[in-house]
């Protein structure tokens, strides 16, 4: 019980601080309704095994070395549950690659609501996983690893590097 008392702290710290970022660029609702696919049961339980359960050790070890969360394999509950929320929430980047037929994917312009969504997820979240505001070096470490489209890349970098900008600028 202990660790779905610590992943709920967790997932309301995370949501308090990505509220606060979406009022700032006054995306109301997005605040409010940040990932609440967590909630539900096909996401809550392999996410709380991964970070409060026995698979605790290796997520944050992979975390350290990479900058995101290492999925074991297909068959591990998480995999789904991350593929669950990805699919679920338009505010990731995974969720705007289309996965063709052909040798290359396609990557779509996600629409500006969601950029700036995905902009206030990464800050609330290290400000919640308690590594402060400093977007700029995690975003730095990891961008290389992001498929954006052209201009989501600009409207990212733009938001990062120029932390008072406004919506309404």
């Amino acid at each position: 019980m202990k660790k779905h008392w610590q992943y709920l702290s967790y997932v309301l710290r995370h949501k308090w601080f990505v509220m606060r970022e979406c009022f700032y660029y006054g995306l109301l609702w997005r605040g409010i309704v940040h990932d609440l696919s967590k909630f539900l049961p096909c996401e809550w339980f392999p996410y709380v095994n991964q970070f409060y359960g026995p698979d605790q050790k290796a997520a944050q070890v992979s975390k350290a070395k990479t900058g995101y969360f290492h999925v074991p394999d297909e068959k591990d509950p998480f995999s789904y549950a991350w593929l669950h929320h990805l699919h679920g929430n338009s505010h990731h980047w995974q969720h705007w690659l289309l996965i063709q037929d052909t040798d290359e994917d396609l990557v779509l312009e996600m629409p500006f609501c969601d950029v700036i969504e995905m902009v206030c997820d990464w800050r609330g979240a290290g400000r919640a996983q308690g590594h402060g505001d400093d977007l700029v070096s995690w975003y730095t470490k990891n961008k290389d690893k992001m498929q954006l489209h052209p201009a989501v890349r600009d409207q990212v970098e733009m938001m990062v590097y120029r932390r008072r900008w406004r919506r309404d600028r």
